[in-house]
């Protein structure tokens, strides 16, 4: 299954589970394992876009009351990102949806090949090989 269908899948089912505000470019923030207490520098860095790019999502998803950006105790010039009651909620039912899926690839590929290709995943997201551009 490709990306794009996965996020569009994930979107689509927290959108009926009455996340209506919810859209694609907000999954920058909420992916796995979500915001916790993390700097919106180190948030932008770990998705890939810039920090203007992080602060315009985070303060829409703030706005729409799913995050509160906090002082940071260890750096007063920095935030903290912490979800709300409602951005847990909206974090479980992504979690959900991604479960489904994990589940249906599963039984479409078989046990075994879906462990291998699990596993594959997990080693190459822990490989530092960028892609540059020639």
């Amino acid at each position: 299954m490709p990306y794009e269908s996965v996020h569009h899948r994930i979107v689509a089912e927290a959108n009926a589970a009455g996340f209506n505000d919810f859209v694609p470019a907000h999954l920058a923030v909420l992916r796995y394992p979500g915001p916790g207490g993390r700097r919106p520098s180190d948030l932008a860095a770990e998705a890939g876009v810039t920090r203007q790019a992080m602060n315009y999502l985070l303060g829409q998803l703030e706005q729409m009351g799913y995050l509160l950006r906090e002082d940071d105790p260890d750096d007063l010039r920095s935030k903290r990102v912490q979800l709300t009651e409602r951005g847990e909620a909206l974090r479980r039912t992504i979690r959900q949806s991604v479960t489904a899926i994990e589940h249906e690839l599963e039984e479409e590929l078989g046990q075994v090949p879906y462990s291998q290709l699990r596993e594959l995943l997990l080693q190459l997201n822990a490989t530092e090989t960028v892609c540059r551009q020639v």
